[in-house]
């Protein structure tokens, strides 16, 4: 039997245990999926927005290959804390891939930044999703205008969730209180800016359309920002002809909102406006009342390689709520080489490097290997590279001496894990909950009752 611990449940450690089990070059794989949480699927389940249901059905998916035979499911454990370093992992198991994703937010680094209304959006979204980690508080929804700077998916999901109304919400599983303090936000502009132009936005096509699409909400661009950027301004030109297809698509959806507004078709009983702007960067937060009143920008252009450069010329943009969007970046995992420049863990093929060199029994995957990039999609190929790795190793892998039962040695170490009768206990609680309150399900931000259940199953 090769015993293996894949450090995760997200998609990309779901996918690598998939991968391993579903093979039969190498016979009787068993693994364990350990995460910190006792809640399994990660950001499919703390990251994707509630109102998001079709890709938050994955979690079905994920469920399916979870509750394989030789697959187990190993919650409120985590590596790297209370001496479970990656040494003691491997005296229980063969083979440990680490699949921790890129937990920390990337910083604007700009006065003002940690002023009072200043959040990262990840704080936002684990806000809404439930996130045991979650700051407390309403985030100063009782405030006019919000400010969330960066166009990826990210920075539209927390718009579209803050120009919702909270009744558009009651049908999901987002927590009680969030959907409380959803229901008396003062939030009516929302602006969404990017220090590039519209064609170099990071986000989805589908996603963009969707600010579109609210019922609560009309979307505003400024043609005079659009026309900065050359592949709008000539959709027959090279410029527009050498983007990604999504990107063009992108263009089109920006073009028919500018279009719209111009005939004044924009102009309806939606009392909230999501406005986007474009080649503005943040350079200050500004103060006022102790906390941040506006945000100030310096206005971009394109620089002819790609890039953009600043002008000079400055622009304020009111707002009592600033949530920045502008990617992700790896966490160090004590006792595992990382790369601070590229905020990953060095790797060939998913092999662990120590000092140039793979380390037996260490493998990598997701975003900690390759960077905070791609869609849930992008962790399939990934995670099944990382695997054949693993697979090839088998043989010498196999060799090693490890614990009979690691779950034993793991208690004997002080740890207490959820087993996957521990949380469906908690589903259980949560599906209650939501009965009780007249809601489908809804999900339970802090259960340290649950959790002392959870450990005894």
């Amino acid at each position: 039997m090769l015993r293996v611990a894949v450090v995760g449940s997200g998609p990309s450690g779901v996918y690598t245990a998939q991968a391993l089990v579903q093979q039969s070059a190498v016979p009787d794989v068993h693994v364990h999926v350990l995460d910190r949480l006792p809640c399994p699927y990660g950001l499919v389940r703390y990251g994707v927005a509630p109102d998001h249901e079709k890709i938050k059905s994955l979690q079905n998916n994920l469920r399916t290959v979870l509750e394989h035979e030789r697959i187990d499911f190993v919650g409120n454990v985590e590596a790297g804390a209370g001496g479970l370093g990656p040494e003691r992992l491997l005296e229980l198991y063969h083979a440990v891939v680490y699949c921790v994703g890129a937990a920390r937010d990337r910083r604007l680094g700009v006065p003002g930044e940690d002023l009072p209304g200043s959040h990262s959006a990840t704080d936002f979204v684990s806000w809404y999703s439930a996130h045991p980690d979650a700051a407390g508080g309403a985030f100063g929804l009782d405030v006019r205008s919000a400010v969330v700077i960066g166009v990826g998916n990210v920075a539209v999901d927390v718009a579209r969730i803050l120009a919702r109304e909270a009744g558009e919400l009651q049908g999901t599983d987002m927590p009680h209180p969030a959907l409380d303090a959803l229901a008396g936000s003062r939030v009516r502009e929302v602006h969404m800016v990017g220090r590039r132009g519209p064609s170099q936005a990071k986000f989805t096509t589908k996603e963009l359309r969707e600010l579109g699409a609210l019922p609560s909400a009309a979307v505003a661009v400024d043609p005079a920002e659009l026309a900065l950027d050359p592949a709008y301004a000539d959709p027959s030109g090279e410029a527009c002809a050498a983007l990604p297809a999504v990107n063009r698509r992108n263009l089109g959806v920006v073009r028919g909102w500018a279009q719209a507004q111009a005939a004044r078709r924009e102009e309806t009983a939606r009392d909230r406006r999501i406005r986007l702007r474009f080649f503005l960067r943040p350079v200050e937060l500004l103060e006022g009342d102790g906390r941040v009143r506006a945000v100030r920008f310096e206005r971009t252009e394109p620089d002819g390689a790609g890039g953009v450069r600043g002008t000079g010329v400055y622009e304020e943009i009111e707002a009592q709520l600033v949530l920045r969007a502008v990617g992700y970046r790896g966490t160090p995992l004590p006792g595992l080489p990382f790369d601070e420049r590229r905020g990953t863990v060095p790797h060939t093929a998913g092999r662990v490097l120590r000092d140039g060199t793979p380390s037996p029994g260490e493998y990598v995957a997701g975003w900690i290997k390759r960077g905070p990039t791609g869609v849930i999609g992008t962790n399939r190929p990934c995670a099944k590279e990382t695997a054949a790795s693993l697979l090839a190793d088998a043989p010498e892998l196999a060799r090693r001496a490890v614990a009979d039962d690691p779950l034993a040695r793991l208690r004997s170490w002080g740890c207490c894990p959820v087993l996957w009768p521990g949380w469906l206990a908690i589903e259980s609680a949560e599906a209650a909950l939501g009965a009780a309150l007249g809601r489908h399900i809804v999900k339970i931000p802090d259960w340290p009752g649950l959790l002392q259940a959870a450990t005894a199953r």
